[in-house]
């Protein structure tokens, strides 16, 4: 006896359409509204399945794609590439057991660059690295970012990762903003043109089998931010606009609407002061109904940033919902809300029960979960998951952290470096450095240095001194704050004084990791060479120090001149300061 034809669905030689509505008939309510829900999801050893993980807020693998119907997945953390593939065809291996067999899409916060705040990003690990994204934009290389982005395609390819939760597209307006980090900078004309790069370099020459989604965040703009606080926690959740400049901020999402990205993700922050209404952009139907789907035209797939719906717990601290300027409703009410506004999808969330709920009660139509679904099954289809969902191991560990991704990166990584002053040709702290000096450093690794110099520990004893140091910020307490960087842009006066007593001893060459602008009007006038860089090496730095390699980074942002100049600035208004210390597109090379 034959056994029973596969169903259309499972046809690679339909059309995507007709792939699309065939599953979607299929379909229970319970798995229906499972789709909607997009979660963390960490790896055990080895690359095998982890158990729940309650004191994390995390379910199992298998309690949520058997138990509750999701395929769609965060991942979180790391590991050697081996293992992370391993993991990827285990999940997969749960997937195709479930009654339709509906594969699982992973997706990931980026993980090429140094960033060490677990709720953005993951440190590149076993990946190549490059520059942050602040120095990508540093290049001004259009080339430069889409090779960056084929190559991000390629490692994720590897192992299983088929969304990208980036681009950030979001304007760097208000320099004290923790997030300013992961955005291309200040000046939408450049934004648009490298988000258009990016996007090109991820989905290969279309988006298919040999590429990855992007969800590009965060619509329509998370840069103004009031006092420039970040909007993940309830202090924070203004938006405002006192340069009305909206439509600027629109402006590289429109860039990325037109360049094919097929996810966006709209921000925690509620516009103040507008014509929207005062709550977040996940619930704001005039936003993302209005603005997105009709008047840009975007047909993707819409999910909120992580979290808005329910109370987390974590680490034993109850985190509330990121639910601003709707904290009175209640999660079914929240949910039905977002829908109504035109959202696909709710991050960071794994509660298909409230939709269930809902669309039992009446409240919302089983015709309007359609919708959403079919444009999520849409893109499976398009990614070619239901034909091989499965990753080659062996090919994983050859690609992920190949010498030729490595060397693209370092680069970047030279490319990015932005070079502010330089010192007299006949002072020993000018670059590029002669060799067989005596330095003096810190935080960089001694045996960087030793092919070209003598390392000493004392000041006193050098010839130069090198200093790599962070840029200032003002600690948060709490586990979730603790991880970004905000506040106030100045070091205080304690560190200036111990770095003053260095530059005071010994000709010095000052580089700052910046993470968002800084005040380095002190630091400018100390340091016989100053420089910035944007997540770079040690190795990466001495190259661009003795000659190696030349700087080739400009700002991607005004450096303020004071912290006065920053708190008389608008948020929304890029270059707003009246007298910055270095102006946008400022930086020297050789």
């Amino acid at each position: 006896m034959s056994s029973a034809p596969n169903p259309p669905y499972r046809d690679p030689g339909l059309s995507v359409a007709r792939r699309t509505e065939d599953l979607l008939g299929r379909m229970t309510l319970q798995e229906k509204a499972g789709l909607l829900f997009h979660t963390m999801i960490v790896m055990g050893p080895g690359g095998t399945l982890a158990p729940a993980d309650p004191h994390a807020g995390l379910l199992s693998a298998r309690d949520m794609v058997v138990g509750l119907g999701m395929s769609h997945f965060n991942l979180i953390g790391s590991a050697p590439a081996r293992q992370m593939a391993r993991w990827h065809n285990r999940v997969q291996d749960l997937a195709a057991g479930t009654r339709l067999g509906i594969p699982v899409t992973l997706s990931t916060d980026p993980r090429h660059a140094c960033s060490d705040n677990p709720n953005t990003a993951v440190m590149a690990g076993p990946f190549s690295q490059w520059p942050e994204p602040l120095g990508l934009a540093a290049t001004r290389d259009a080339a430069l970012v889409e090779r960056f982005a084929d190559t991000v395609r390629q490692e994720y390819l590897a192992v299983g990762l088929r969304l990208a939760l980036h681009p950030q597209v979001d304007l760097a307006t208000e320099p004290r903003w923790p997030r300013v980090v992961g955005t291309f900078g200040a000046d939408a004309d450049l934004a648009c043109v490298l988000v258009r790069a990016y996007l090109r370099g991820l989905r290969a020459a279309t988006l298919g089998p040999d590429g990855v989604a992007a969800m590009t965040k965060h619509f329509p703009g998370g840069g103004p931010q009031k006092d420039g606080e970040d909007p993940h926690f309830r202090y924070a959740r203004e938006q405002v606009y006192p340069g009305g400049r909206f439509d600027e901020h629109l402006a590289p999402f429109a860039a990325a609407v037109a360049a094919g990205t097929s996810q966006l993700m709209p921000y925690y922050g509620m516009p103040v002061g507008t014509r929207y209404e005062q709550v977040g952009f996940g619930f704001n139907r005039d936003v993302i109904t209005g603005l997105l789907r009709e008047r840009l035209g975007f047909d993707g797939i819409v999910c909120t940033d992580w979290g808005v719906l329910t109370d987390a717990e974590f680490e034993g601290q109850v985190r509330p919902a990121r639910a601003w300027g709707v904290e009175h409703l209640t999660p079914h009410e929240r949910a039905r809300k977002a829908l109504e506004a035109g959202v696909d999808q709710f991050g960071g969330e794994a509660r298909p029960d409230l939709v269930v709920d809902l669309v039992r009660t009446g409240q919302v139509s089983e015709h309007r979960l359609d919708a959403s679904v079919r444009r999520l099954l849409r893109e499976k289809f398009r990614l070619g998951l239901f034909d091989s969902r499965y990753v080659d191991e062996d090919r994983a560990a050859c690609t992920v952290g190949r010498a030729d991704l490595r060397a693209a990166g370092l680069a970047a990584q030279h490319a990015s470096a932005t070079l502010l002053t330089n010192a007299g040709r006949d002072s020993a702290a000018h670059l590029p450095l002669r060799p067989g000096l005596r330095v003096y450093c810190e935080n960089l690794a001694p045996g960087t240095l030793a092919s070209t110099a003598t390392v000493v520990d004392d000041p006193a004893r050098a010839e130069v001194a090198i200093l790599r140091l962070a840029a200032p910020y003002e600690p948060r307490p709490g586990p979730i704050e603790s991880y970004f960087h905000a506040g106030g842009l100045e070091y205080p006066p304690g560190e200036l004084a111990r770095i003053r007593a260095i530059t005071d001893t010994v000709p010095s060459i000052v580089d700052i990791y910046l993470d968002r602008p800084a005040v380095l009007t002190p630091l400018a006038a100390d340091a016989a060479t100053l420089l910035v860089t944007f997540g770079i090496g040690d190795g990466a730095l001495v190259d661009v120090l003795t000659g190696r390699a030349a700087p080739g980074g400009r700002l991607p942002f005004d450096l303020p001149g004071s912290a006065e100049d920053v708190g008389s600035g608008r948020p929304d208004v890029p270059f707003d300061a009246p007298e910055p210390l270095f102006r946008y597109g400022h930086g020297l090379t050789w």
